[in-house]
């Protein structure tokens, strides 16, 4: 595969965790004056561990300046499409257009249905969330006639008002890894969010995976560099290299790079609660990335 072209983000991806209860704020405040461009959280509405995902953004983004937010991804079968749409845009108006929308097509349907959500097989699901995104897309058009109308089975919507509009043009990054949920990502989707621990064979897997949203995107009438891809990354900095992510930074710089040029990833988020490591990835890693992309560009 190859580089797509786009603009390099870097972000981190933090636990939402209630306890310390500024855990999540402190974190994305560091993150906002390291100068990292997004910072990420996971969304299981049925985990009382953890801090409303909606809740916790909106509150940071009155805490923050200039740094993006988005669920790392967010729960859809628990998150209304029409009313996500609605909480998104107001949100990315309130804070001058920092909100990204990170989507999932839902797993531990156990815990979604115990919190009064349908129970979805895997391919329902998929079916669901493009329904869903479909309906997102209509009531941010709001400069279109008409309701918004959806005959879905999962989310029916019968002349729904439009409105109101992002304050900017909302990236819907999916988080896929099978073949269905690629598809589906380069025919409707803005991004690709995957976790790179959750790839068996690491980043070789993502030339496969890339081949089918560029193939899928194509049958759309869509250009593959249409659908940023973005990644979940995890390591350790260390004194000596001991593999992937596990060594100084220059080895970082050097593997993320490698990333971007050979699979396309223009987007790193750092999974880690540990502000040091967030602040040499945004000290040390980010801005010689960016450089050496630049140069191979």
């Amino acid at each position: 595969m190859s580089d797509y072209g786009h603009d390099l983000l870097f972000g981190t991806f933090v636990s939402p965790a209630i306890q310390p209860v500024r855990h999540a704020v402190d974190h994305a405040r560091a993150a906002d004056r390291a100068g990292l461009d997004l910072v990420t959280f996971q969304d299981h509405p049925y985990q009382p561990r953890f801090h409303d995902t909606w809740t916790l953004m909106s509150y940071i983004a009155a805490q923050t300046e200039r740094i993006r937010l988005s669920g790392n991804v967010t729960n859809l079968p628990l998150r209304q499409p029409a009313v996500l749409a609605r909480s998104v845009a107001s949100l990315d108006q309130l804070s001058g257009g920092r909100i990204e929308l990170g989507i999932g097509a839902g797993g531990f349907w156990d815990a979604i249905a115990a919190m009064g959500g349908r129970r979805l097989t895997p391919a329902q699901s998929i079916e669901a969330l493009e329904e869903g995104i479909g309906i997102i897309r209509q009531i941010w058009a709001a400069d279109e006639r008409g309701g918004v109308r959806s005959d879905g089975p999962y989310y029916p919507v019968k002349g729904a008002k439009r409105g109101p509009a992002p304050a900017h043009d909302v990236g819907i990054w999916v988080g896929a890894y099978k073949p269905k949920m690629l598809a589906l990502t380069g025919r409707v989707g803005d991004g690709w969010l995957p976790s790179l621990p959750y790839l068996p064979g690491g980043p070789a897997d993502l030339a496969e995976m890339n081949r089918h949203i560029d193939e899928a995107a194509l049958a759309a009438g869509r250009e593959p560099r249409a659908v940023r891809r973005l990644l979940n990354i995890t390591g350790e900095f260390t004194a000596a290299g001991r593999g992937l992510l596990q060594g100084p930074p220059k080895q970082w710089v050097e593997e993320l790079a490698g990333l971007t040029v050979d699979y396309g990833i223009s987007g790193f988020l750092l999974m880690s609660d540990d502000l040091a490591k967030t602040e040499l990835f945004a000290a040390e890693v980010a801005p010689a990335v960016r450089e050496l992309v630049a140069a191979q560009r």
